[in-house]
């Protein structure tokens, strides 16, 4: 008996979680089908996915299959709730990908696609919607073909009842020598072919097409078995256990839930299981183990690899965080480029929500909630105004009280232009520490990244884990804006301790000191959010739309040219386009495409003009201050930045 995990991807309206229910039901795992236009789906289970008629939240249902199990993942479909999609990505055998037969490929599918690719997860295309006016599935292939990939390959009438036909020999030949002898030569029976098929699949080198009706349950059925004959997982159970965390949520008691994909062996009730390495480490016991299938939950003494599962009992784990045998941790491409402050009745005391919001951030850790102490005001990082309205809904029913966003801003960052040093002295009455900081330029996205360069006989180990944690534990303020620090490669040249004089916290000021005094003799740069487009616009509309790409901003390559259209690419800033979408659609009626995929980070380009808006002072941010503290005839005396750096002990 095979585990198979499958993740149901689509453009919002394409149809996937009509075809979710078909299978279910196919699969005898309900009793009735469910329409999203009908408010019943089953895995549309929250009120707000039914009100709205969109899937918010990753959720899943297990259906058995000729006496295999498949864990079924409903993704959302909008871009605002991109960041749910792809965490569920991580613990995915398989995913279809589902495209109307009408629209063809859109800006979302090419999300999906890439996404996909990079995590190299074997997919199946279902284009949908064959029974609608204006369907065309040869169209449609031609556009996957021609827009994700040139393997794309329909399979509807060259794999029926399971047999491989001849066509679809020829294809797996095409893409294999050996097996392009053996088509030549005619070896190879039934068996043979359909392992060389469940192979190209698996290995992503071939990607079958079908078509069909969801809603009106044509192909489905033969989609289904199409699904249990080439999908193919190799698990090892006999191996100590070894799981990811996917998803985490809450119950309506508060309890939380870990959800889980195990990779190997086998984990019981009671045993403990260990997550995070070094330090970070913890080890905790499983108190209960669930299968969950929609909003049902089953109790199990024991789950084995394969298992898609909830875990209590585990207090901190993190998405994308490994268990047992993974101690890694996974990072994330598709982050948030907006900001947001959260707005709430005074009658409310902060703490209360502020510990709401902590709990959501732990569901979809791509908020990241800041508490803005300077400011008073709690953050959030958003996608866009749907995800807003979401969680304002979700806060009243959760919680029990209102709150209301502030106008979403561009999600702004720093870095520096250039390699300096930056020095921190801490020495007030019976305290001392003293750090020395190289601070340089790092490639665009790598974050903040650290190199030890110092040596144990100046300063011993322990309090160079120690500076190193402090440079980690918080986001760090650049100079221009208070934008969050970023892309910086900061290395421990030396730093100093005394035996009976350094206590807690003295390495935490001296630290922050030389990042902030270094970032002072910096050239600091300003950067904003990017996308990366790609528009499809009739010829008539080449001109407006790279004079709008002008004025935005934007960078565009050569034009590629059909006789009838025009396909753009290029990068744009966020603050210059994001709402560019409805103009398109406005000037082209509707026959404009426009795809938009977040590029990560580069140059601000009205810097000057972003600065003077924010009015950030950076002498009067209470959290980080670049003078130092010097120690002279029994007190402690304040030595600006400037000054700081002749007066240092190690120079």
């Amino acid at each position: 008996m095979k585990q198979v995990t499958i993740g149901m991807f689509a453009h919002v309206d394409a149809g996937k979680t009509t075809l979710a229910e078909q299978l279910l039901y196919h699969t005898n795992s309900i009793r009735d089908r469910g329409r999203v236009d009908h408010k019943d789906a089953y895995l549309d289970s929250h009120d707000i996915e039914r009100a709205r008629g969109i899937t918010v939240f990753a959720d899943q249902a297990v259906m058995t299959y000729k006496g295999d199990t498949y864990y079924l993942i409903d993704t959302p479909g909008h871009v605002d709730f991109s960041p749910e999609m792809e965490r569920a990505i991580q613990v995915m055998d398989y995913a279809i990908l589902v495209v109307s037969a009408v629209e063809g490929v859109q800006g979302h599918t090419e999300t999906v696609w890439q996404l996909l690719r990079k995590s190299r997860v074997p997919t199946f295309f279902f284009i949908n919607k064959i029974d609608r006016t204006g369907a065309d599935v040869n169209r449609v292939l031609e556009e996957i073909q021609l827009h994700l990939t040139l393997d794309a390959s329909l399979i509807t009438e060259s794999f029926a009842g399971g047999v491989v036909g001849e066509p679809l020999m020829e294809s797996l030949a095409e893409r294999d020598e050996q097996l392009l002898d053996c088509f030549l030569s005619g070896e190879g029976d039934q068996a043979f072919w359909l392992h060389a098929l469940q192979e190209m699949v698996r290995s992503s080198r071939l990607f079958p097409c079908v078509s069909g009706s969801a809603l009106q349950d044509a192909g489905v059925k033969e989609f289904l078995e199409q699904l249990h004959l080439l999908t193919t997982v190799n698990y090892n159970g006999q191996a100590p256990f070894g799981g990811r965390v996917y998803k985490i949520r809450h119950d309506s008691n508060g309890t939380r839930l870990t959800y889980m994909k195990a990779l190997s062996g086998t984990l019981k009730v009671r045993e403990e299981l260990c997550y995070g390495s070094g330090e970070e480490q913890r080890c905790e016991k499983a108190t209960r183990l669930l299968i969950v299938s929609g909003s049902k939950m089953q109790a199990v003494d024991q789950v084995s690899a394969g298992d898609l599962f909830a875990v209590i009992g585990l207090t901190e784990a993190e998405t994308g965080q490994g268990a047992g045998l993974h101690s890694d941790k996974l990072s994330y491409d598709l982050v948030p480029a907006l900001t947001s402050k959260v707005i709430f009745p005074e009658s409310i005391p902060v703490k209360d929500v502020l510990k709401a919001f902590r709990i959501l951030n732990a569901e979809d850790p791509s908020l990241h909630v800041i508490w803005e102490e300077s400011l008073q005001e709690i953050q959030i990082h958003v996608m866009g105004v749907i995800q807003l309205e979401v969680l304002q809904q979700l806060v009243k029913d959760r919680f029990g009280f209102e709150v209301v966003f502030g106008s979403p801003e561009i999600l702004y960052k720093e870095t520096i232009a250039s390699p300096v040093r930056g020095y921190g002295h801490f020495e007030p009455l019976r305290h001392y520490a003293e750090v020395h900081l190289l601070l340089e330029p790092g490639e665009r996205g790598s974050g903040i990244t650290f190199t030890n360069a110092a040596h144990v006989h100046d300063l011993s180990v322990g309090n160079q884990n120690l500076i190193e944690t402090h440079l980690f534990e918080r986001e760090h303020h650049g100079l221009l804006t208070g934008s969050p620090l970023t892309d910086v490669r900061i290395t421990l040249l030396t730093g100093a301790g005394h035996n009976e004089h350094t206590h807690g916290g003295d390495f935490r000021e001296a630290t922050f000191r030389a990042l902030r005094q270094g970032l002072e003799k910096a050239d600091n740069v300003l950067l904003e959010p990017f996308y990366e487009y790609k528009i499809k616009v009739e010829l008539d509309h080449l001109g407006k739309v790279l004079s709008d790409l002008q004025r935005a901003s934007g960078q565009f390559d050569p034009p590629q040219t059909t006789a009838s259209h025009a396909i753009i690419t290029g990068k744009v800033p966020v603050a210059t386009f994001m709402d560019y979408s409805t103009d398109l659609a406005a000037f082209t009626h509707g026959r404009g495409s426009i795809q938009l995929v977040f590029a990560g980070y580069d140059r601000c380009h009205n810097e000057q003009e972003v600065i003077a808006r924010k009015g950030y002072r950076k002498d009067a941010d209470p959290l980080y201050t670049s003078s130092s503290i010097f120690c002279a005839k029994g007190a402690g005396y304040t030595v600006p930045w400037e000054e700081a750096e002749a007066k240092m002990h190690l120079l």
